[in-house]
């Protein structure tokens, strides 16, 4: 760790909440030994929850496989779910601008697939394309068109085009509020720019990537290790 030093007591946090792609998982799946390490946190006391990009039913599992009590925001806080409390499933916004403003950057950029990531069918409050496409001009299109209120966002895996206010804080201060937990007590850790906006609301953050500037510089501590290796190297901390 980078600066350990801002890794917290177990008993300071009552909850962690974890990214997924590039963070628990790569393209290599889970490693030897997270999934065990995540277990114990959860048998400590400290719930574990999810905030990713990807759509619900490409989460649940994930959630099911590892026993979590916590609860899920998917599409970058465009769905919430909290099973364990018997929450049912929440769309916050509305995918269908998004989808409609891919389909006219195709026009005006022939390389993207306007059809997107296969996902994209579970999709309902974003539109996903899988790149890589040059993003500041797709920013530059749709500042200049009817879809200047939408925002496009990199995470390594995908470029989102979604709407504004909606991420993984908003997401996250609905859910929290919900379960009477303060942020102060609750860890976040990823790796990529759609990451920030909960490192900037939770009281602890932790970046298993620290390439991107702005990813870094949120971040309270960074691991030496990348992904799902630095997420184990961040649990044994805790744990030890």
């Amino acid at each position: 760790m980078k600066d350990g030093s801002k890794i917290p007591n177990l008993r300071d946090i009552d909850m962690i909440v974890f990214d997924v792609d590039g963070t628990l998982m790569d393209r290599s799946g889970m490693p030897e030994g997270l999934i065990g390490l995540v277990k114990e946190i959860e048998k400590k006391g400290v719930s574990v929850s999810l905030a990713s990009g990807r759509t619900l039913p490409n989460l649940t599992p994930v959630h099911q496989a590892l026993g979590l009590s916590g609860f899920i925001v998917a599409e970058n806080g465009g769905i919430l779910w909290d099973g364990p409390q018997k929450r049912g499933i929440e769309p916050m916004a509305n995918g269908e601008r998004c989808r409609d403003a891919i389909e006219w950057l195709a026009g005006e950029m022939q390389e993207i697939d306007p059809g997107g990531i296969e996902s994209n069918r579970w999709r309902e409050t974003e539109w996903c394309v899988s790149g890589p496409y040059d993003i500041d001009r797709m920013r530059t299109l749709l500042a200049d068109s009817e879809w200047s209120d939408l925002r496009v966002v990199g995470t390594g895996f995908a470029i989102h085009v979604t709407e504004r206010g909606v991420n993984k804080r908003s997401a996250l201060e609905i859910q929290l509020s919900r379960r009477g937990i303060d942020p102060s007590r609750v860890l976040s850790c990823g790796d990529a720019l759609n990451d920030v906006p909960m490192f900037n609301l939770t009281g602890y953050s932790v970046a298993v990537d620290g390439e991107i500037d702005e990813v870094r510089n949120a971040a309270d501590s960074i691991t030496q290790k990348k992904g799902p290796l630095g997420v184990i190297e961040m649990l044994e901390l805790l744990l030890r």
